[in-house]
């Protein structure tokens, strides 16, 4: 399965590293880092980093399958480019093709509070198929610790785009 994480905007950044690592490893995995992230980030291990620049890119394709994109966390400016179908970088361009494809799309908004136009562009797109799944915690699982709140999110988000995984406890009504 080819599966392509972006990551737009700072905060919040290492919560798109933290659900690259949790894909299973038989995944071919493609990281797209925005401009306005400004983190430095190595090569590991079977991931093909692109550079938001590279609108050449394999990944701006429809025709080089990608099964799941998810941009984590996905900034307000990507959110209203994607909803407006501006394609001018990377992350765009590989969402526009994740949607005309018809192929999985999840974008994890990290702004707090929503504007009404935020609001009305994350309506847009979940009508046109797009997961919205902002970075918000459940207390159910009893989460102590940051990583096991993120472990929920990201638990969530793999959840969500059919991805099998054991990163949160999950409700049981016997508890």
């Amino acid at each position: 399965m080819r599966v392509i994480v972006g990551i737009s905007g700072a905060s919040g950044a290492e919560l798109g590293l933290r659900v690259l690592k949790k894909l299973p490893e038989n995944f071919e995995k493609h990281l797209i880092v925005s401009d306005n992230a400004q983190i430095v980030l190595e090569k590991e291990n079977g991931i093909k980093l692109h550079k938001n620049s590279e609108i050449w890119a394999s990944v701006a394709s429809g025709s080089f399958k990608c099964d799941i994109m998810l941009i984590v966390p996905c900034s307000m400016n990507t959110l209203a480019k994607i909803s407006c179908g501006i394609a001018d970088n990377l992350i765009t361009r590989s969402a526009s093709v994740m949607i005309k494809e018809r192929r999985t799309l999840l974008l994890a908004p990290r702004e707090m509070p929503f504007s009404a136009i935020a609001l009305e562009n994350m309506l847009k797109l979940s009508r046109l198929g797009v997961i919205i799944a902002p970075p918000i915690l459940a207390y159910y699982s009893k989460q102590k610790e940051l990583q096991e709140m993120e472990d929920f999110m990201i638990g969530k988000w793999l959840d969500l785009v059919n991805i099998e995984n054991d990163l949160y406890k999950r409700w049981d009504d016997n508890e």
